[in-house]
C-alpha cells in the first residue's frame, strides 16, 4: 500500500481487520470508521459502499500476496538446479507467506465462509487478482521448465493447479485454515515433500 494516501491506507488497514474478524455480512462501516479513526463520511469519500470497500480491501491484499509469491517463484524456479528440491523450497516459502500476511488471510477465511453473501463481481475480481493470477504466473514457470525437458506437460495451467492443490491448498486451507491454526514447520515440509513427489510422478518425463 506504499504511496496510498494516508487516510485511504488507514481505512483499508481497518477494513482488512474488521472484515477478517467479523466477516462481510456482520462488519459495519461504522466499525471500520472507528477502527480507522475517521468519520463514516470520510470512508464514503473514498468508497461507494461496503461492497466497494470490501472489494478494494480484498484486491489490494490479493495483489500484495500475489506479488510476494511471484518473487518466490523467480527466486526458486527461474533457474532449476534440482527440480524436486527447488519445487519443495518454493512450496515451503509459499506456505510460509500465509503466516506473514495474517490479516489478509483472515479476510480470505471470511470470503470462503460467506461466498454466497458476497457480490459475485467482487468474488470474481478477487479470484483474478489472487488465486488465478498466482496460478497463471506459476503456469508460465512450469512451461519454461517443461521446455527444458524436465517436465512432460500438455497444459501448464492444469499442471499449476495440480501443484497448488498438492502443495498449498491442503496445507493452507484444509489443515491450517489459512493460518488460523499453526502447523509445525516439520509437518509442513513433510506434506509438501509428499505433494511435490506426487506431482513429479504425474509430470516427470519417462
Amino acid at each position: 500500500m506504499a504511496g496510498m494516501p494516508e487516510k485511504r491506507r488507514a481505512i483499508i488497514q481497518a477494513a482488512r481487520l474488521v472484515f477478517g474478524r467479523d466477516g462481510y455480512s456482520r462488519a459495519s462501516v461504522d466499525a471500520i470508521a472507528a477502527e480507522a479513526g475517521v468519520s463514516k463520511r470520510t470512508i464514503y469519500n473514498h468508497f461507494d459502499d461496503k461492497a466497494d470497500l470490501f472489494q478494494s480491501t480484498a484486491l489490494e491484499g490479493a495483489v500484495e500476496v500475489t506479488q510476494t509469491i511471484a518473487a518466490l517463484m523467480d527466486r526458486h524456479l527461474r533457474k532449476i538446479v534440482d527440480l524436486e528440491e527447488d519445487l519443495i523450497a518454493f512450496s515451503v516459502d509459499r506456505a510460509a507467506a500465509v503466516a506473514s500476511a495474517a490479516d489478509h488471510f483472515a479476510l480470505v477465511r471470511a470470503i470462503h465462509a460467506e461466498a454466497g453473501r458476497i457480490p459475485r463481481p467482487v468474488l470474481e475480481a478477487w479470484q483474478e487478482a489472487g488465486p488465478r493470477g498466482s496460478n497463471r504466473h506459476l503456469a508460465g514457470y512450469l512451461r519454461r521448465i517443461a521446455d527444458q525437458g524436465l517436465l512432460a506437460i500438455d497444459d501448464e495451467h492444469e499442471a499449476a493447479n495440480y501443484l497448488t492443490l498438492l502443495t498449498f491448498i491442503d496445507i493452507a486451507h484444509q489443515r491450517s485454515f489459512y493460518g488460523a491454526i499453526a502447523l509445525p514447520e516439520s509437518e509442513v515440509t513433510r506434506l509438501i515433500t509428499h505433494g511435490v513427489r506426487a506431482f513429479l510422478r504425474l509430470y516427470r518425463p519417462e
